[in-house]
């Protein structure tokens, strides 16, 4: 129990520090930030995660992948800050979404699965995927443009880098 308290201690932390970063008298760079504005961070610091578990595959070195998961967390937390300031969501209600989106997919696991004649669950996966998606098909319509703007922006981060 005290590692699970420590944990929600430390991400009500980081929002706290987010939000004093956003704050009045906070730092100026994070106070004029955008969801826009930061995508170049976002996409930079998933591919940078993406280093960090090479590294860890390749010499059983952790450091570099918490760092950069810290770092990616970083704009997750960013971006609901943003958005409950916006009065949209808040890093709850995110955190909900996705606790609750798991069970929804795994009710093998959370639930009493009903099972066909061979004892498999009768909606799989993508069965439950689709159904979310149900009135909500024109949200495939943006990822096209998403992806390709998240190579562009990771050609500019590569250079930046100088990579």
């Amino acid at each position: 129990m005290d590692k699970e308290k420590n944990r929600l201690e430390s991400i009500g932390r980081l929002c706290e520090v987010v939000a004093q970063l956003r704050g009045p008298g906070g730092c100026p760079w994070d106070r004029v930030q955008t969801h826009e504005s930061l995508k170049p961070a976002c996409i930079e610091e998933a591919a940078e995660v993406l280093g960090g578990i090479d590294i860890l595959r390749e010499t059983g070195r952790a450091e570099n992948l918490k760092e950069e998961l810290g770092d990616l967390l970083l704009q997750v937390v960013f971006h609901a800050q943003l958005a409950q300031e916006e009065g949209l969501f808040s890093l709850a209600d995110v955190a909900e979404a996705a606790a609750a989106k798991m069970v929804r997919r795994h009710p093998h696991v959370f639930h009493e699965p009903m099972l066909d004649d061979t004892g498999k669950p009768l909606t799989g996966w993508k069965e439950i995927k689709a159904q979310e998606k149900k009135g909500r098909e024109w949200e495939e319509d943006y990822l096209p443009h998403a992806f390709e703007e998240a190579s562009a922006l990771i050609e500019q981060a590569k250079k930046r880098k100088g990579i």
